[in-house]
């Protein structure tokens, strides 16, 4: 199938970009690590950017013509109706995140994790000096509703009994598209056991073919959530960073607690272009995903001919391929060393990662192709 967006081949992308997925190892290893796609950007993205050069616009930002966009977009693209004054900005989603837990969470204080998850949460929650705790996915790598019962049963509290979920809605890195019916029973047991919820929605636009994407706002039951979103991820823009906390009308009241200066940390030029994306950008993400969908098929014909060991659930939502490579005795190490493919390491990503890589699959047909023979021959 002819690829729309993904069309870069190894050469271009070397030459043009400069970025931490190019130039994090050297030149003959192929990067299907970290989450940038090998994208062209969307047209009202250049379109944007040339305008603000060429006036000169490079000024302080508007925060609320910012959160305007956001929930315009997230009200016609996803079905969350939230007003700008449920909304704040963050400088990206971990911010987004970080800020969220300080607001549902006080230090040391527990923070429960659906593991394996995007190594940045680990971080952001000993970052906060919450306590980590991990509660694992199912077998699927999908949610599993009595583990996380009996988490929530087992959390030991602090005097003022606050404890939290940090969700990753799809999931990173299984890349699992949460249900209404999953996470409506997710919300039901954090009420039960006065868990806050905090869902980080970053891969929202990348749903792709066969699933559907659904915020715990759009539901009653999340009217208690936290939300950190931001177009960045959708677009390929996370070298202009900008992002917005949203509110369920019962935790709207909490948003009064973030700093101030958050409002002051997020740049104009990364405002203006996420906005232009969010406003014009549906038919430029429509063939990104047609390229994703396309690219999921032939990652899974690809290890069918050439690595039929390879472990595989195709991913319902991001660019992530989630791959258990236990039975070829490899990891990310050896195969970056053996086949100079980089990937991510499984365990990397916390409990249950043991046995995995994650791969990248926002580039070529080409790249994907070759990237998979290279390791099919180091073996």
């Amino acid at each position: 199938m002819e690829r729309l967006v993904l069309t870069q081949d190894e050469a271009q992308l070397r030459a043009r970009r400069t970025s931490m997925k190019w130039r994090a190892h050297g030149p003959d290893v192929l990067p299907l690590w970290v989450a940038e796609m090998d994208a062209e950007p969307a047209p009202p993205v250049v379109a944007e950017l040339r305008r603000i050069a060429e006036d000169g616009d490079l000024g302080y930002p508007v925060g609320p013509d910012y959160l305007q966009a956001v929930t315009g977009w997230a009200r016609r693209s996803f079905g969350v109706d939230v007003p700008t004054s449920r909304a704040r900005l963050a400088v990206d989603v971990m911010s987004g995140v970080r800020e969220s837990l300080r607001l549902v969470t006080g230090p040391g204080d527990p923070v429960v994790i659906t593991t394996p998850v995007y190594p940045p949460f680990h971080a952001a929650v000993r970052g906060t000096g919450r306590r980590l705790v991990t509660c694992p996915l199912g077998a699927a790598g999908r949610l599993d509703l009595a583990a996380l019962e009996a988490t929530f049963a087992g959390l030991e509290r602090g005097p003022d009994g606050r404890a939290a979920l940090l969700l990753a809605n799809p999931h990173n890195p299984t890349g699992v598209a949460h249900t209404p019916e999953e996470l409506r029973a997710v919300l039901t047991l954090a009420r039960e056991h006065r868990v806050s919820v905090v869902s980080d929605e970053i891969h929202a636009p990348l749903v792709l073919p066969g699933a559907r994407f659904t915020s715990v706002l759009s539901l009653d039951e999340g009217a208690e959530a936290l939300v950190s979103i931001s177009p960045a991820k959708g677009y390929n823009l996370a070298g202009l960073k900008a992002g917005a906390v949203l509110a369920g009308p019962d935790a709207a009241h909490l948003l009064a607690g973030m700093p101030d200066e958050v409002d002051y940390t997020v740049g104009h030029v990364a405002m203006r272009v996420h906005a232009a994306a969010m406003r014009d950008g549906d038919a430029w993400l429509a063939d990104l995903v047609s390229d994703l969908d396309a690219n999921r098929a032939l990652l899974g014909e690809l290890l069918a001919e050439h690595l039929p060991q390879v472990r595989w659930r195709p991913m319902e939502a991001t660019y992530l391929a989630w791959l258990d490579v236990s039975e070829l005795g490899l990891d990310a190490a050896r195969i970056l060393q053996q086949a100079r493919v980089a990937l991510n390491d499984g365990p990397t990503f916390g409990p249950g990662g043991e046995g995995f890589v994650r791969m990248n699959l926002a580039t070529s047909p080409q790249i994907i192709t070759e990237a998979v023979t290279r390791i099919a021959r180091a073996l």
